[in-house]
């Protein structure tokens, strides 16, 4: 049985959460906003610095399943608030790193920490909420993410440029220290089963493994324009270098939105806010490939790719604490692995057509991946609707942990 939580109590570890997520994207992504500058201090070329982002993504894909399984019975406030302390440390390495490889040593160690991040964090912070609002919980933890490129890149990057980048690294340090003491006072120690979330709601390792590949496809198709959204608006669009921030701002802004308006929507309607966002994302990929040279077209359907890509992450999380076949913590760590092999795949397609046919073509593959990823998860929860549910199929419960459930207008069964 979960333990009871205070309303206040659970609210303070869901913003110290949010701002660990926060944290760790924008520190995975600082160097690409910091290159120009690290690139001559550590004797280093651009390409070099650049795999310190892909070679994080890398780590996080291997790691995330078998650190899960290694830590699956340590107490979460114990391993939350330790793997915040090793953020810290690393970012601190990094501040003071004098070569390129004590640098990509102290990414290696912040890519590990963030992999058992993701692999955990999601069930701590749902937990302590009741079951009928944890898709809105999830949305807001989101939230930290999806505002760590609006806001902690840019940041990161202006105070790189006047501190010197070091300074951005050490800022990241104290931000982690504070969070890991936020997280050991507030998130109560217990063992990690007896979690309010620790299991999924309805169980179903078929619509699960379904769900990773769909994660996986869509992922891929928004990356494959998104890693090399610059060129496409200076080349195909025709903007100028100018307003390549602005425009960045307003895709990021738009995901916050889209963060935002899945919470209204994934604890009533599961499976159509997943369907939703990827086909807006689909619809406006295709598009910017028909229309990316109109200019006040490239920039609404560039909102749309990121309010989409947003929401859909967030509709992923929510789905996973629903079809866990086992452990949330296993099965977290799974999406966080087909979201960054969606990000590397997608990133290294991309490259390939990049070099070989250009820029246009990016959103146009990227759109078809989307498409595959949305007929995936359509025909799935058309096959749903259609089958009859069996009650002698059902795996017995304990009854003290049982909810009533009520159909969801999709077709999901949603706890009340």
């Amino acid at each position: 049985m979960a333990p009871e939580v205070s309303p206040r109590r659970a609210r303070a570890v869901l913003v110290a959460l949010s701002l660990a997520a926060f944290a760790f994207i924008t520190t995975e992504l600082l160097p690409v906003g910091l290159l120009t500058h690290i690139a001559p201090d550590l004797d280093r070329s651009r390409s070099q610095v650049g795999l310190l982002v892909s070679g994080y993504a890398v780590v996080v894909v291997l790691a995330s399943v078998p650190l899960a399984r290694l830590t699956q019975r340590i107490p979460r406030r114990h391993l939350l608030g330790g793997t915040m302390l090793l953020f810290a440390a690393a970012n601190a390495t990094a501040a003071l790193a004098s070569t390129y490889t004590v640098l990509a040593g102290s990414r290696l160690a912040t890519a590990l920490a963030q992999a058992l991040f993701w692999s955990v964090a999601t069930a701590t912070v749902t937990g302590p909420f009741p079951v009928a609002v944890r898709g809105r919980v999830v949305a807001l933890f989101a939230t930290g993410a999806t505002l760590a490129p609006v806001l902690g890149v840019p940041l990161g990057t202006w105070l790189g440029q006047h501190a010197g980048w070091r300074t951005a690294f050490a800022v990241l340090a104290g931000v982690g220290l504070a969070i890991a003491a936020a997280v050991l006072v507030f998130l109560p120690s217990y063992p990690p089963a007896a979690g309010g979330a620790a299991r999924g709601t309805a169980p179903n390792g078929r619509r699960f493994t379904l769900l990773l590949v769909a994660t996986a496809l869509g992922i891929g198709g928004f990356m494959t324009l998104q890693t090399y959204v610059t060129p496409f608006l200076l080349d195909v669009s025709g903007f100028a270098d100018a307003v390549l921030a602005p425009l960045l701002f307003a895709s990021g802004a738009a995901g916050v939105v889209g963060t935002l308006a899945a919470a209204r929507t994934l604890d009533t309607r599961p499976i159509a806010s997943l369907l939703t966002p990827l086909s807006i994302g689909t619809a406006s990929l295709f598009g910017l490939y028909a229309l990316g040279a109109l200019r006040p077209g490239a920039v609404a359907l560039l909102a749309g790719i990121g309010l989409a890509y947003a929401a859909f992450g967030s509709a992923v999380q929510s789905r996973m604490l629903q079809l866990a076949p086992g452990s949330t913590d296993i099965a977290s760590a799974g999406v966080s692995t087909a979201f960054n092999a969606g990000i590397a795949g997608g990133s290294l397609l991309g490259g390939v057509l990049l070099s070989t046919s250009g820029a246009r073509p990016l959103a146009l593959v990227g759109g078809l991946l989307t498409l595959a990823a949305l007929t995936l998860l359509a025909v799935d929860a058309w096959r749903a609707s259609a089958a009859p549910v069996s009650n002698a199929a059902r795996p017995c419960a304990d009854p003290a942990t049982t909810r009533p459930v009520t159909p969801a207008p999709d077709g999901d069964a949603v706890p009340r």
